[in-house]
Order: C-alpha cells, then structure tokens, then sequence
C-alpha cells in the first residue's frame, strides 16, 4: 500500500534528463532512457486524492489524474493505463508536449510543489506501449458512413481514430508527403523522436483508418467534390499563417519563419536530405520570439552547432512566483526554462534578451543579412524605446512570433464557402459545425493557436459531434471542456 501521506513526506522528483553536453550532441529526446520508472510511484503517491480535483477540470481532455495517480501508486499500472487511454487518444505525444495546466492547478501547488502528473502520465503511456496494452480497437461493425478528415496534425488524428473506432469510414487527407502535421515536422525529435509518432499512426491503419498523403485538397481534390463523395468532413488544417515582422530589412537573404527551419531540420532528421540548407552551422543565428517554437529553434540551431545564438523576446521577463492577477489555479505566465535554454551553457551560447522591440535587420558589403537591430521596449506597448538601440551579428534570422490562424489563400476556403472570423480562423458553432451542412471544423484552425492537449480535445468532441450527426445520437465521449465556443487556454 502507497504512503497517503506521500504528499507531506515525499519531496517532487522531476523525471532525469541526460547532461546538457550529452544532448547537443544528438537528436535524440533529452530524457534519461529508464531513470522515470524507478521514482514514479512515489511522485504518484504524491497526489492528495483531492475532493475537488482542481487538476481534472483544468486539463481540456479531463484526464482522470487522481485515478490514475492512486493506481500507479498502488502499482496497478494496467488499470491506470486503462483509465489514461480513456479520455486521451495520445498520453504519448501530451506526456512529452504539454505544459501541463493541470499541474498549477494541483491542490499542493497553492504553498508548495505540484505532484509531477506529467511525468507519472508519460511513464503510465510509455508502459502501455511495452507491455502491449494500448492495441489496436477497430470497430466491432460498420457504420456505412464515410468521413473525409483534411489535416494529420493532433487534432485530425483524434477525430480520425475515434470515428474510424466508431464504425465510420474515416479517411484522412494530408498535403505533405508524410502524415502528423506540427508533430512531424514543426517538433524537433530532441522533444518527440518520430518512431513514436509512426507507431501511433501504424495503430490507427490498423484500426481502418486511411491516409492519402501529397494530396491538398481544394488543388489536388476539389474540396466540393471530396465533400460530396463522403457524408461528413472534417476540416483540422491547423493555423499555419507565420506572424511576419514588417520592418526595415525584412526581406533581406538570411531572414526565415522559424517553421521553415524546423520543417528542414526534420526532414534531415527523416533521411530526405544529408543537410538542411537553412542550417544555423558555423553562423551567428538570431531567434526572434520567445515561445516554445523559438525554444525548438533554439534547440536544434545549438545541434547545428551555430557560431552563436540569440534570443529576442519583445516580453519582460515573467516573475519568478505567481503575479497577483494569475492566482491558483490558473496557468500562470512566470519564469521557466526550457532543455534548450539549459542546453546554452554547454554550447556556449548567447544570451536570452527579454523586453527586445526588433526594429530593423541590416545588410552587410555583400547585400546579406549581417545584423539585427533591436531597442528596450516600452512596458506599456511593448513599442521601442529611443536611445536604447544596439545591434547583434545576425546571419540568419527565425521569426518565431507564433501563427495567425489557417493560411488564408487555401482553396478549400472557397470550394467550400467556409466563413472566417475577423482573426482569421473558420467560424463554427458550440457542436464545431459551420454553416456548411455536413462540414465541421476542428483543431487550431477554429480555435487559433493553442496547445496540443487542446487540439486533441477538440478532435475528439468534434468526433462526438460527427457521430451525432450521422447517427442522432453518439457513444464517442466529449471532454467537457472542449466547447468551441473557448477561444483560448
């Protein structure tokens, strides 16, 4: 029996990472292979079994986290698997991925250490996979129902396993040559190694689902057309639009969206090319943004072995401890240090520069990019602040500053007569459905930019609202936060 009173006796253990000089000088997750399982079950212990489980409603999937917790800690991982596979179709992808709100909303995190619930789920989801008990579930029967999903990022890859495990004929559609979105080539494999995802992916084939890939729908299928031939679709293309940075010098050779580098490196990664040509080798490299995308361009511009790294974030930098407008148990925005910006000190990079208005990127003799300029920004509107400039050698540039929403030129926007929203994501309403009769919408695409345990939320309610659709009624589970009416975490 677990000690129940873990969480008064038992410090928080984090899972071990490798050492930071060990890392950059690889591709693989930064984690220590095997140290997670040993100190698990006490962290699990940790959980108070609260009677309000503040962390339950503050993940968007509704994990199920205190059952979970008290079974690994009593040692029944298998239940506890079944209990995590139960309301997340990816405890994989999440479990390395996610921020984890549900920790800050953790009961013991109001005066002290949260219980590590993203570790003890990453190690219940790596053991369901090693001990065979996240197989394949194809449907018992057929529907006769047949749905198109158009995007294989986390959110169509939810819908389209739990409406394939619904009994519908679920094909999905991706315009790249490789299925799994942001997770194939937007995530470095330092953060998610692509053998989980192709196990994943592997699973659902097995379970019936289809995948046609290097096929755009509304260029290579007219979406009119594709709507016609099955008797629902669901549009999770994701919100792919780069925020653009529109000052002088923007144009120059050397400048980039960051997902264009990470989407090179991948594909290094997957054996398309020996090197990528955006790579940050021998190069003073600037990374604009201050989000995860800029950590993961970070992380792998130190792999690439840069001549020198740094970071640019317009934001000052968040306060160590909670601020008094983001009391318990909401996520709070404070200070946290990413593998990559631990890595930094082993590879002798540069500095993370908060409160940094860019105002301008230089040309050098040769027309090429050769600096950045930037200046304090201003706390009130983050505009530069005069007298405050100076510049950093640049010769390549990541625009990191997150996603406005779908691109807008897709011809699918048309072909379908899809509305969009001021900010540029596609309309719907509470059940995900747009105006158009048998189209839902899912995922970022909908939403904005969010977080993948809300992508994967919100693919598998708009799943239960497609089986509603189809059949009257639905047996598919709904997490009960993933209304489409939330706009944002």
């Amino acid at each position: 029996m677990a000690d129940r009173m873990a969480f008064f006796n038992t410090p928080r253990e984090e899972r071990a990472r490798r050492d930071a000089q060990e890392r950059v000088g690889d591709w693989q997750e930064v984690y220590r292979p095997g140290a997670l399982l040993p100190v698990v079950g006490g962290q699990a212990a940790r959980c108070m079994d609260c009677g309000l489980p503040f962390c339950h409603s503050a993940c968007p999937l509704g994990n199920l986290v205190p059952e979970w917790n008290r079974l690994v800690a009593d040692g029944d991982w298998q239940a506890a698997a079944a209990r995590l596979l139960a309301t997340n179709n990816f405890p994989e992808f999440t479990g390395r991925l996610c921020p984890a709100p549900c920790e800050s909303a953790c009961v013991l995190a109001i005066g002290g250490a949260a219980v590590t619930i993203k570790n003890v789920e990453l190690a219940i989801a790596d053991r369901a996979w090693e001990r065979g008990w996240d197989r394949p579930q194809p449907p018992e029967r057929p529907s006769g129902r047949r749905v198109a999903v158009v995007g294989s990022g986390p959110a169509g890859l939810a819908a389209a396993q739990q409406l394939t495990r619904a009994g519908h004929a679920t094909t999905v559609y991706e315009r790249a040559d490789r299925p799994g979105g942001l997770l194939r080539y937007g995530i470095p494999p330092f953060r998610l190694e692509k053998h989980r995802l192709d196990r994943r992916l592997d699973q659902m084939r097995a379970e019936g689902t289809l995948f046609r890939c290097g096929v755009c729908v509304g260029r290579d299928v007219p979406a009119g057309e594709l709507r016609a031939g099955c008797d629902a679709l669901v549009v999770a293309v994701g919100a792919t639009a780069d925020r653009d940075l529109p000052v002088p010098g923007r144009s120059l050779p050397g400048v980039h969206p960051a997902t264009g580098y990470l989407t090179w490196a991948n594909r290094v990664d997957e054996g398309d090319c020996p090197v990528s040509p955006l790579s940050a080798e021998g190069r003073h490299v600037v990374i604009v943004g201050g989000g995860d995308t800029a950590a993961d361009c970070l992380g792998t511009a130190l792999r690439q072995r840069a001549a020198s790294v740094t970071q640019l974030d317009i934001n000052p930098r968040p306060p160590a401890r909670r601020a008094a407008g983001q009391p318990w148990p909401v996520h709070p925005k404070v200070y946290r240090e990413t593998t990559s910006h631990e890595e930094c000190g082993a590879a002798a990079a540069g500095p993370r520069v908060f409160a940094a208005a860019t105002v301008g990127f230089e040309a050098g003799p040769d027309g090429r990019l050769a600096a950045v300029r930037f200046a304090e920004a201003e706390p009130a509107d983050r505009s530069p602040r005069a007298g405050t400039e100076r510049a950093v050698p640049a010769e390549l540039v990541l625009l990191a500053l997150g996603f406005a929403g779908p691109e807008p030129d897709q011809p699918l926007t048309a072909q379908l007569g899809l509305a969009t929203r001021p900010e540029g994501t596609f309309a719907r309403d509470d059940s995900f459905a747009t105006g158009v009769d048998g189209v839902f919408v899912a995922g970022d695409a909908g939403r904005g930019q969010s977080l993948i345990v809300w992508a994967v939320a919100e693919g598998r309610a708009a799943a239960a609202a497609v089986d509603r659709y189809l059949r009257g009624g639905t047996d598919l589970p709904a997490p009960i936060r993933a209304s489409a009416r939330e706009l944002t975490l």
